[in-house]
């Protein structure tokens, strides 16, 4: 029995928003069927992304939707509201939201709570540099990630029909500029499957294509240690893809990819991959923040000198109790996020029935990344994979970990398929422009004229 009637207010739908709604699903299943609990879910989406996926949804391995958790079915006892949190007023307990309904008209609900759980998890972190924003593609959501597909097979298909050398080059050199898991694995993925598609092309071949990594430390992957990063970089090479250490972007204006040791890549295709940053919500909540912006967060997953707050994840600067030096804060990856939440979520149960809260503590067991069709590194307790074995391992070990039978089942369906059957090599762009035929056959613009209204 809970103490007295709550109101929890979870702010994020990610790994941890969505685990810590479902342990508090499970953990208060009976007072919630009584009415002494209440749990509001805000997100900006009504499904959670299993990110891991994104780069083989690039590549066409896995279809879109099963990348994604569908939050309503299962959390059917919560109260999902689809909107975007601006500020809270913890003191007021209350949290100022933007909802589907109101974002046209510029205003914000106030929903009220007793708990707060916050998890907006984190956003690309992105520099000044001139064309960034104009033609810089991110790869943190699954939009991005078949969006990105598509136009890499579009560009193949604008090499195949010009007679311009200049646009053909530009269109066939992609740039990505980061060489963490998101940046290496969407270019390994998106080049073997480039590399595929090639086959099919007349007058494009694998080798007309340039893939460029650009990264602005030493190495490559750090999760899986010097070694693995090195043999990666030779992996990378031995495909002729031109890995540049020590190398930033410095300017893509114009469709030209500039580098800072001087070298110029006319393209079209800039994918920004270089890190993320903690959600700006957290500056908006007057909630203590480390320096870098995150949720200074105890052990017990507690905002620090703050009652009824509660963080995990991305947003939250949790001390790593494990590690030997003092000082050191879990780092912000999936791995701890879903074990965070489930210690979050049992927690707060522990909080509201007036019982002693539990500490997180959680060795690395390792990391894994893909390079491509059975292309992997793999470092797990101290054991280091290459090759088939680690892309296996890369396999087996997420889908262990996607949410539901029902995304496992699926997943494991389309792995077993796409090694029957060939790949899809399918653009469809035109889901960017869905109603472009239309407004065109009523007398509009199409949104690729420069004339035109979108």
């Amino acid at each position: 029995m809970v103490k007295e009637r709550a109101r929890i207010l979870v702010v994020g739908g990610g790994y941890v928003g969505m685990y810590t709604a479902l342990r508090l699903q499970r953990k208060l299943k009976a007072e919630l069927r009584r009415g002494e609990v209440e749990i509001t879910v805000v997100t900006p989406d009504p499904y959670m992304t299993y990110q891991p996926f994104l780069p083989e949804a690039a590549a066409g391995s896995i279809s879109p939707r099963h990348v994604v958790v569908p939050l309503r079915r299962v959390l059917g006892q919560c109260h999902v509201v689809v909107g975007e949190a601006t500020s809270i007023d913890h003191a007021a307990r209350t949290a100022a939201v933007t909802t589907l309904a109101t974002a046209d008209a510029g205003r914000t609900e106030l929903l009220g709570y007793d708990e707060l759980v916050l998890a907006p998890g984190s956003v690309a972190r992105t520099l000044p540099i001139p064309g960034l924003a104009e033609y810089g593609i991110g790869f943190k959501t699954v939009e991005e990630a078949i969006g990105l597909r598509n136009h890499v097979i579009e560009q193949m298909d604008i090499a195949s029909s010009t007679r311009d050398p200049a646009i053909r080059d530009a269109a066939l050199t992609f740039v990505f500029v980061g060489g963490g898991y998101a940046g290496v694995e969407a270019l390994g993925e998106l080049e073997d499957m480039a590399r595929y598609a090639a086959r099919y092309y007349h007058n494009v071949r694998a080798e007309d294509m340039k893939w460029v990594l650009v990264e602005a430390s030493d190495r490559i992957l750090p999760e899986v240690g010097p070694d693995l990063g090195r043999y990666t970089v030779t992996q990378l090479r031995r495909r002729n893809i031109q890995v540049l250490l020590g190398t930033r972007l410095e300017s893509c204006a114009d469709r030209v990819a500039v580098l800072s040791d001087g070298q110029r890549f006319p393209t079209r295709t800039v994918v920004w991959t270089a890190g993320v940053k903690p959600h700006p919500l957290l500056a908006a909540t007057g909630l203590p923040l480390t320096d870098r912006g995150r949720l200074r967060c105890t052990a017990q997953l507690t905002v620090e000198g703050t009652e009824h707050a509660w963080g995990a994840g991305d947003a939250a600067a949790v001390p790593d109790v494990t590690a030997a030096e003092p000082g050191t804060l879990t780092a912000p990856n999936a791995q701890h996020a879903v074990r965070q939440a489930r210690v979050l979520g049992d927690n707060l149960v522990h909080a509201l029935r007036g019982e002693p809260l539990d500490t997180y503590a959680h060795s690395y067991a390792g990391s894994v990344a893909s390079l491509g069709l059975h292309k992997g590194v793999a470092q797990v307790y101290g054991r280091r994979l290459k090759g088939y074995p680690a892309w296996f391992m890369h396999r087996v070990y997420h889908l262990s970990r996607v949410p539901t039978v029902n995304r496992k089942a699926r997943v494991l369906a389309e792995w077993i398929l796409a090694g029957l059957f060939k790949r899809e090599i399918v653009s469809l762009g035109s889901l960017e422009h869905p109603r472009a035929e239309f407004e065109l056959a009523a007398g509009g613009k199409h949104p690729h004229d420069p004339k035109g209204s979108s």
